[in-house]
């Protein structure tokens, strides 16, 4: 009875947020809980480049598979949080886009971990997680600005790992998933870009 009593006391407005945020909860559980599968070899957990059949597969190069599946891990929960409780329409739209491609991009990189014998993570890491409680934490225009700049961030910064590997990679198939993973990434920032809440400063 004393709870509800209380729920009331949200206001319609504050319960539709946390229901979102809730549900962007229940999203995230159900992508890190996925099974992530096992490598078909330990071997290219051992450190240092190992040979596979698609040439040689270097520490850099499963460096890459985990960043992405962990860019996943948060993103795709912040897009659909996005989608769900920000502010202006084009942030929604944004936020729906990026968390569907995420979901995309996630499973092509489980794939490819599968193949080359590669142990993802299961959960975001330390910042990625402040990242999300952050966001959690923000209404209205301030919810809309700091979801942009904390995704353009990140983007940026995974899209210079991307390409460094696309550059001295010696394996036929992780040099064809960076190619991939440099359309999705390009495509994010530009769509992050195109909110208008994206500072000179942020540009990198």
């Amino acid at each position: 009875m004393a709870g509800k009593r209380t729920l009331p006391r949200l206001g319609k407005g504050r319960l539709l947020l946390v229901l979102a945020a809730a549900a962007a909860a229940v999203a995230a559980f159900a992508v890190v809980m996925s099974p992530v599968g096992t490598p078909a070899s330990g071997a290219a957990n051992l450190g240092g480049t190992v040979n596979t059949r698609w040439g040689r597969l270097s520490t850099l190069d499963r460096q890459l598979l985990v960043k992405v599946r962990q860019a996943g891990l948060w993103e795709m929960p912040a897009g659909q949080q996005a989608a769900q409780r920000a502010s202006s329409p084009r942030v929604k739209e944004v936020g729906e886009i990026i968390m569907r491609q995420h979901m995309q991009l996630d499973a092509d990189t489980r794939a490819e971990a599968q193949k080359l014998g590669v142990l993802l993570p299961n959960e975001p890491n330390g910042s990625q997680k402040s990242w999300l409680r952050e966001m959690s934490g923000k209404y209205g225009a301030d919810y809309d600005k700091t979801f942009v700049l904390r995704l353009r961030a990140a983007h940026g910064q995974v899209f210079t790992v991307i390409a460094k590997v696309r550059a001295a990679t010696e394996n036929t198939e992780i040099r064809a998933f960076a190619e991939r993973c440099l359309k999705f990434v390009n495509t994010h920032m530009s769509l992050l870009e195109s909110t208008g809440l994206v500072p000179r400063r942020a540009l990198h």
